[in-house]
């Protein structure tokens, strides 16, 4: 009898990740949760009463290239090779080019949603390949779009998923292994609730995870959540540049490091 599938999940001590691992336990998989705090992940899991043959926590962080792959191998030694591995850690911080200091937030926003992710992938792709199967996992963002005042680094960063995740289908085209690039619009999770602006369609991160399960199930290439922010995404991209500008005039600007 096959063990029952394998999903590895980054950023899973909260938020989306955390609710990715939930879909992905109701539907039947066994988890490979990582992320840099195993404890608040340990109090999930046994709160939620978690079958701990069904389970293992592994403490790394995206930003140190070493942690993570070595997580990805002691993953493949202990639970075997992933048939979904998602990248999902990722940070968000509001950055202002006039200012020094964010010249470093710029950095560690690629460090963490663009170079993290490629090491995410990094311990299984070869692997996955060889086994002629697979699902490689991208989490952008509707964000990555359109650039918008204050939100340069994230919106950056999130195109540069988009982009990142589209050459790798590329390579992988016929291989078996499917990239599936998925863009949450403004989901309820930590990330967001300190925002100050509008965040129309707003969406509970379970909802989000159980559409992105059978998104990424169908090995779907692209997919907004929800679709609403799919229509927005469409119209966005469609909208000239003097009406963009005209249109966020004004609008609040991202949290930069530090403020209230």
């Amino acid at each position: 009898m096959s063990p029952s599938p394998l999903v590895f999940i980054t950023g899973a001590s909260s938020g989306i990740g955390q609710a990715l691992a939930a879909s992905f336990y109701e539907a039947g998989y066994r988890l490979a949760l990582v992320a840099r705090r195993t404890a608040e992940i340990e109090s999930w899991a046994g709160e939620r009463q978690l079958d701990p043959a069904r389970y293992q926590v592994y403490g790394a962080d995206v930003v140190q290239t070493d942690s993570i792959v070595a997580a990805g191998a002691a993953c493949v030694e202990r639970q075997g090779l992933p048939d979904v591995v998602i990248a999902n850690a990722g940070i968000s911080v509001g950055i202002d080019t006039a200012e020094r200091e964010d010249i470093e937030v710029m950095a560690r926003t690629f460090a963490t949603n663009n170079v993290g992710l490629m090491a995410t992938f990094h311990p299984f792709v070869a692997a996955m390949r060889q086994r002629g199967s697979g699902r490689l996992v991208g989490i952008a963002s509707v964000a990555a779009i359109r650039g918008l005042p204050g939100h340069g680094a994230y919106c950056a960063s999130k195109a540069g998923v988009v982009a990142y995740c589209e050459s790798l289908r590329g390579e992988l085209h016929n291989s078996g292994v499917k990239v599936v690039t998925l863009c949450p619009g403004y989901i309820d999770t930590p990330l967001t609730q300190g925002n100050r602006y509008g965040m129309p369609f707003l969406m509970k991160a379970q909802d989000f995870a159980d559409q992105a399960l059978r998104a990424i199930e169908a090995g779907t290439s692209y997919r907004v959540i929800p679709w609403q922010m799919g229509v927005v995404a469409k119209l966005m991209r469609m909208l000239p540049n003097a009406l963009l500008d005209r249109a966020v005039q004004g609008r609040a600007r991202k949290k930069r490091s530090g403020e209230g």
